[in-house]
């Protein structure tokens, strides 16, 4: 039995920015389906970041800084309750599924960092694994095609229902049916292993950043530098 046919866990933040380093976590889900797709858990969870939230983000997301400052939870003890959430997943061996994992993994590592927590790897004693991504394997499967890849796109493209777009909960659901769309369709990613298709995105993403990265420095940047780890970008002290 291929990882598509199995237990998939959905995971989204919805943050104040785009920067790993600097940005904070406003809403949080994990969504867990079992393996024909239909809902076996969900936990969500909103914070109040601590900084304001700009307004091109509450734009996006529909949070802003008095709601989350009102409703939110301290970030300190919810980053806690996130991180090991994602933890207790992926000790079971069950896939978490995120899209563009290296964003959503790195800034939450950033954040246990932040508040004193364990991050993810110090509580599994490795990097998180196995995660799918469904940017990375969309762009290994489908290299060539042309058009946006952002998730709404790509349920567009795999004929996935997304409502609520820019709500956690909803992408979560969507990244995973989108997930399980491309393994059901692309025999080469439909392993038998999700750690396996977990080597094969790390390599993926390495040559994907590389391509790119080389595009970049083609076409007038030639100091671009495009990061290549996936699904964590290290920590820099």
């Amino acid at each position: 039995m291929s990882w598509h046919q199995g237990p998939l866990a959905g995971f989204d933040l919805e943050t104040t920015g785009t920067d790993i380093e600097h940005d904070r976590i406003v809403t949080a889900a994990l969504i867990r389906l079992d393996g024909d797709g239909r809902a076996a858990g969900a936990q969500s969870w909103l914070l109040d970041p601590g900084v304001p939230i700009p307004a091109e983000a509450s734009d996006i997301h529909g949070i802003s800084t008095a709601y989350a400052r009102e409703h939110g939870s301290p970030p300190a003890t919810t980053v806690e309750d996130i991180t090991e959430a994602l933890a207790a997943v992926l000790r079971a061996d069950v896939p978490l599924v995120v899209m563009n994992a290296r964003y959503d993994l790195s800034l939450l590592d950033r954040e246990c960092r932040r508040h004193g927590v364990p991050t993810l790897t110090e509580r599994l004693g490795h990097g998180p694994a196995p995660v799918i991504d469904p940017l990375v394997l969309d762009k290994h499967v489908d290299r060539y095609r042309k058009g946006k890849r952002a998730l709404q796109a790509l349920c567009g493209h795999y004929g996935v229902p997304l409502d609520g777009a820019h709500e956690a909960g909803a992408d979560a659901a969507a990244a995973a049916g989108v997930a399980r769309r491309i393994g059901a369709k692309y025999p080469a990613v439909a392993l038998p292993s999700p750690r396996a298709l977990h080597t094969l995105q790390e390599e993926a993403a390495a040559e994907q950043a590389a391509s790119f990265q080389a595009y970049l420095r083609r076409t007038g940047d030639p100091g671009a530098i495009v990061e290549a780890a996936w699904p964590l970008i290290p920590y820099q002290r």
